[in-house]
């Protein structure tokens, strides 16, 4: 499985790149949290808040191994500013998966 947590303003790029390299099949859902930015500081109306939890956005994709660096690549180059706060990508190991329409498992489940 590919996590990867980004900012939300790189999701047309983000959900482009996966087109084009046909993944179809994903998950995105919206997170919040903060990295070594431990957040930013905002002004409104003559105070100051601190905002530590900052909104991004999280993909999920399960893929057979073979696929992983590819989609690493991609999302690395469609997620990317430059700036703090880019983003994460995790991959995990994922035991099985079973389609629940079929009761496929594995790689043909995917």
């Amino acid at each position: 499985m590919i996590q990867c947590v980004f900012k939300g303003e790189r999701l047309f790029d983000v959900q482009k790149a996966m087109e084009d390299i046909d993944i179809v099949g994903m998950t995105i859902w919206e997170v919040k949290g903060h990295g070594r930015q431990m957040g930013h500081i905002e002004h409104y109306r003559g105070l100051e808040t601190k905002v530590n939890l900052l909104p991004k956005l999280m993909l999920e994709i399960v893929v057979p191994t073979s696929g992983v660096e590819i989609i690493v690549e991609s999302l690395l180059k469609a997620a990317r500013t430059g700036d703090i706060g880019d983003g994460k990508i995790f991959l995990l190991p994922v035991a099985d998966v079973i389609r629940v329409r079929t009761g496929e498992r594995g790689d043909a489940a995917i």
